[in-house]
């Protein structure tokens, strides 16, 4: 039996009747509808609901989308993402186009359900161990990205994706962003693998511990840095964090959200480090996760997939009910919200 929080109808953002592309709002609320829709796509599946019974449609066609292509995974044959194509009716030719992507992909997150939870709690620990872009799943995904650009251009095509699918949509943009191509990315509840130190309420013990912890990852960095060019002929100049600077993903958090949250510390920690005058340190701290720096240490290659140089990063202060509520995408297109966005950039 389908579950109200599936049904467009009755869970949707039905107020955006009159979209404005200008305004983050209903970006936000658009970006989010269509991985929702790329949820109950699987779940259509796995419950053969099909035509007149399906229930993913509304999600995109009520913000004038079709569904270009759907993307399976080779293992379970689940599918876990989707290419929308922006198609206004003609009625709307005179709006502007502004802010309008051409294309959204789109990744869900695990979903808990028997046909794909295996599958989806492989991928999981794939990204535990910062092994994501080792699997055939991203595979997938990062070559429908590549044939999308390739066709129709950077500046015509959104990502999107929640939790675990989020954490697809940030690799996939990372390696664009390495390359060169940035793409427009709209990234909820995006995995932070770290210690919950943002859920420590006393200020001055989580400050400290931030401190403590970028002069010890700072210090192992150096140790590994000097260590590695000894044997890298490549210019050091070449840092691939500096590049990644230029690529701002949109990021959208909830504080009582374990998955995510380090994100509000990450970001804020590096602005308070500038202000003691130790900007040096946590530039070179920012860059690295102890988990990967003791992988290097060990002769494996390990790039944090959570580590970001820039983001505009939106925190939904809005009180949760409990964690299924602050992890949840239904929150992301809710029109009462109380959200606070900032700004940060790797300098």
């Amino acid at each position: 039996m389908a579950s109200e929080r599936e049904d467009f109808s009755l869970s949707g953002p039905l107020h955006l009747t009159t979209l404005d592309w200008t305004n983050d709002n209903h970006r936000r609320s658009v970006a989010a509808c269509l991985v929702q829709g790329v949820y109950i796509l699987e779940r259509d599946r796995q419950l053969q609901r099909y035509e007149s019974q399906a229930l993913a449609p509304p999600w995109w066609e009520f913000f004038h989308f079709q569904l270009l292509r759907q993307l399976k995974d080779d293992a379970d044959f689940s599918i876990f993402g989707a290419i929308y194509e922006f198609k206004p009716p003609a009625s709307n030719c005179n709006l502007s186009t502004a802010g309008t992507p051409r294309y959204v992909i789109a990744f869900r997150g695990t979903l808990t359900k028997q046909d794909s939870f295996t599958r989806d709690l492989e991928l999981d620990l794939h990204l535990i161990r910062n092994g994501l872009h080792q699997t055939s799943r991203f595979e997938i995904a990062m070559q429908a990205v590549r044939n999308m650009v390739a066709s129709v251009g950077n500046s015509n095509v959104w990502l999107a994706g929640h939790s675990l699918g989020s954490a697809m949509a940030m690799l996939a943009g990372k390696t664009m962003a390495k390359a060169g191509v940035l793409l427009e990315a709209f990234l909820f509840n995006p995995p932070f693998l770290s210690a919950p130190i943002e859920r420590i309420k006393d200020k001055k013990v989580k400050h400290g511990l931030r401190i403590a912890g970028s002069v010890i990852t700072a210090g192992l960095a150096l140790a590994v840095n000097v260590k590695k060019n000894q044997h890298n002929t490549r210019s050091a100049t070449e840092d691939p964090f500096v590049a990644l600077a230029a690529w701002v993903p949109r990021l959208f958090v909830n504080p009582a959200d374990h998955i995510c949250s380090e994100y509000v510390g990450y970001f804020e920690h590096r602005k308070k480090m500038e202000e003691i005058g130790a900007g040096g340190i946590e530039r070179l701290a920012t860059k690295h996760s102890l988990g990967g720096l003791f992988m290097n240490a060990m002769g494996k290659e390990s790039e944090p997939l959570h580590l970001i140089a820039s983001a505009n990063l939106t925190v939904n202060a809005t009180p949760s009910r409990d964690f299924k509520q602050a992890h949840g995408i239904h929150q992301w297109w809710k029109s009462d919200l109380h959200l606070q966005s900032k700004f940060y950039t790797y300098k």
